[in-house]
C-alpha cells in the first residue's frame, strides 16, 4: 500500500518522525511524506507557554513536541506519488478517487484545534475519518492536565497510538458514558490572538496554582470501608447511604489501592502504603474483624522501587499477588508463604513494558490480564491506552492480545480493582480520568471477550460528594462481607513529612 503524509512543514516536530518511524516498520506499506505549509498552526506565544512550563516544571527537552528541521524527514520519500491512502494531520487534502483519512480533534483538524481544547480543559475526542466515518476513535487523556506541554505531548504519542491502530485493522471504537455530553456541532475554534491570549491567562492561574500546591496543599489518599449488608456497589449504583468509615492514618504516609482477601475464614486487607519520606510506597496487610480493622497496616512487601495496587488472590489453596511494579518495567507474580508475609517472587509474567494495574480474572476457559500501557515514547499518558495478554495459567506464558490497545479511553481504559461476576457477565470497575487521575470510578460490563477483541458499556460513574469527600474516587474491591473504595484529600503539606505522590 502506497501510505502519504500530510503535515505542515513549517511545524515537523519529533512526533512526526515518531509517526512516520512506526508507520514505516508496518508490512506492506510504502510510506510518502506531504511536507507543504498549512497555516492555520499554533501562535508563537503557545511555544512560549511552552519554553515557560519546560522551565517551571523541570519537563525534558526531548519530547515529542520539541521542533526539529526538515532534514529529519530525508529517509522517506517526498516526491508527490499517486498514493492509495492519505493520512491527513492538517484538513486541507482533497483528491479525487483517492481515500483520505483525517485525524481530527473533536470534529477539528491541526494542532491549534488539539491545543485549544485542552486550554479549555476539555478532554479531546481524537478520530480517523473515512468522508466523515471513524475508522478508528479514542478520548485522549494524560496525567499532567495542568500542564500544556505535557498534556500536549501525551496525546500526540496517542494519537500516533491511534493511526497505527486504524492501519491495522484494529479499529478502536469510544464507548458511550453514562452521563450527558456536549451534544451538537463543537464550538468554532478560537482566532490565534484569542488562543494567544487564553494561553497567557492560563500560564498566569497555573504558576499561581503551582506556588500555592508546593507552599501549603499536597495529595493524601484515603482508604473508605463500610460492611456491605447484602447489597455493594454494584447492586447500589450510587453511595451508600450510611457513608464509609476511613481507615486512619498517621500523617506520615496515606493508604491507597485496597485490596482485601478472605483466607482461612479471615478478612485480611492489602494497601499501597505511602510513605512520604521514602517518595515510594510498599505493600501493607491490616486484619479485618466484624467491627472492622484490627490494628493498622503492617509491611510485608518492600522492594528497591515503588508499588501499588496488591492485586491479591487464591488459587490452588495458596495466595497469590501481583502489585503494580511499572517503575521496574515488568509484571511479576508473587506467593505468600507466611500469609500475609513471606512474599517470594513465583515468576515474571511481563517484562520491559510499563504497565499499570494489572487486573487478572478467568474467562472463557482462559486467564486475561487487564493493563493500560505507557509507549515508553518519551510522551503518553498511563490511563488511556487498554492492553490485554491471554495465558492457559495465571503462571503463564502471557501472549499479548493481537489488537493491542484493544481500547483507548481516558474515561474507561483503566482498571480500578477485581471484575466481578454477576448473571453470567464480568462486571468491570474502571478509572475515569477526564478531570484527572483517579478523578472518578465507573461500572463497565463486558460484552465481549476473545482473541478477537474486547467491548464493554460503562453502565454507572460514580463522584465523591457528601457521602465520600474529597477530590476523587479511584478503586472499589470486597471481600468477607466488606467493601473498600479509596480516593484523595487536600493536606496541609507541613502536615507531613516530605511530599505526595500524586
Amino acid at each position: 500500500m502506497r501510505v502519504s503524509l500530510r503535515l505542515d512543514s513549517q511545524c515537523v516536530r519529533a512526533f512526526h518522525v515518531t509517526l512516520l518511524q512506526r508507520l514505516a516498520s508496518l508490512p506492506g506499506v510504502t510510506l510518502f511524506v506531504d511536507a507543504r505549509p498549512a497555516g492555520g498552526g499554533i501562535p508563537r506565544s503557545a511555544e512560549a507557554l511552552f519554553q515557560l512550563e519546560t522551565a517551571i516544571h523541570g519537563l525534558p527537552r526531548n519530547g515529542l513536541a520539541r521542533h526539529v528541521p526538515l532534514s529529519q524527514l530525508a529517509p522517506y520519500r517526498t516526491e508527490r506519488p499517486s498514493p492509495d491512502l492519505v493520512l491527513d494531520l492538517c484538513g486541507d487534502v482533497s483528491l479525487e478517487g483517492t481515500r483520505v483519512w483525517r485525524v481530527t480533534y473533536d470534529g477539528a483538524s491541526g494542532e491549534a484545534a488539539l491545543l485549544g481544547l485542552i486550554l479549555n480543559g476539555q478532554t479531546p475526542l481524537a478520530r480517523i475519518e473515512e468522508d466523515g466515518v471513524a475508522i478508528a476513535a479514542g478520548r485522549l487523556g494524560t496525567e499532567y492536565g495542568s500542564i500544556a506541554l505535557a498534556s500536549f505531548q501525551d496525546m500526540l504519542a496517542r494519537t500516533a497510538s491511534l493511526i497505527v491502530a486504524a492501519m491495522t485493522s484494529a479499529a478502536k471504537a469510544v464507548p458511550v458514558l453514562p452521563e450527558p455530553t456536549q451534544t451538537g456541532a463543537p464550538p468554532p475554534m478560537p482566532s490565534a490572538g484569542k488562543l494567544a491570549v487564553r494561553a497567557g491567562k492560563a500560564l498566569a492561574r497555573r504558576i499561581v496554582q503551582k506556588i500555592y500546591h508546593l507552599c501549603y496543599n499536597a495529595p493524601h489518599w484515603k482508604v473508605g470501608w463500610r460492611q456491605a449488608g447484602g447489597q455493594d456497589l454494584y447492586d447500589l449504583r450510587a453511595h451508600p447511604a450510611s457513608g464509609w468509615q476511613v481507615l486512619p492514618d498517621d500523617g506520615s504516609r496515606f493508604y491507597a489501592d485496597p485490596f482485601p482477601i478472605v483466607y482461612r475464614g479471615q478478612v485480611t486487607l492489602f494497601v499501597e502504603d505511602y510513605i512520604h519520606r521514602l517518595g515510594k510506597a510498599i505493600i501493607s496487610a491490616v486484619p479485618f474483624g466484624p467491627a472492622g480493622p484490627l490494628g493498622r497496616p503492617e509491611p510485608v512487601l518492600e522492594l528497591p522501587y515503588h508499588l501499588s495496587y496488591p492485586f491479591v488472590f487464591e488459587r490452588d489453596g495458596e495466595v497469590w499477588m501481583v502489585p503494580e511494579s511499572c517503575a521496574n518495567g515488568t509484571v511479576d507474580l508473587y506467593r505468600a508463604t507466611a500469609f500475609p508475609g513471606g512474599w517470594v517472587k513465583e515468576a515474571t509474567l511481563l517484562s520491559g513494558v510499563v504497565a499499570s494495574d494489572a487486573t487478572l480474572v478467568e474467562h472463557g476457559g482462559r486467564w486475561w490480564m487487564f493493563a493500560t500501557v505507557w509507549d515508553g515514547e518519551g510522551a503518553g499518558a498511563f490511563s488511556d491506552a487498554l492492553h490485554l495478554w491471554s495465558a492457559p495459567d495465571f503462571r503463564g506464558p502471557w501472549t499479548p492480545h493481537p489488537h493491542n490497545p484493544v481500547l483507548i479511553d481516558i474515561a474507561s481504559a483503566r482498571p480500578a480493582g477485581r471484575m466481578v461476576k454477576r448473571g453470567g457477565q464480568l462486571l468491570r470497575p474502571v478509572q475515569d480520568c477526564r478531570r484527572s487521575y483517579g478523578a472518578a470510578l465507573g461500572i463497565a460490563r463486558i460484552s465481549h471477550l476473545d482473541l478477537i477483541g474486547m467491548e464493554q458499556v460503562v453502565e454507572t460513574i460514580l463522584n465523591p460528594g457528601a457521602l465520600w469527600g474529597g477530590r476523587k474516587l479511584h478503586t472499589l474491591n470486597e471481600a468477607g462481607g466488606f467493601e473498600f473504595i479509596d480516593g484523595s484529600a487536600i493536606a496541609p503539606r507541613w502536615k507531613q513529612r516530605g511530599g505526595g505522590r500524586y
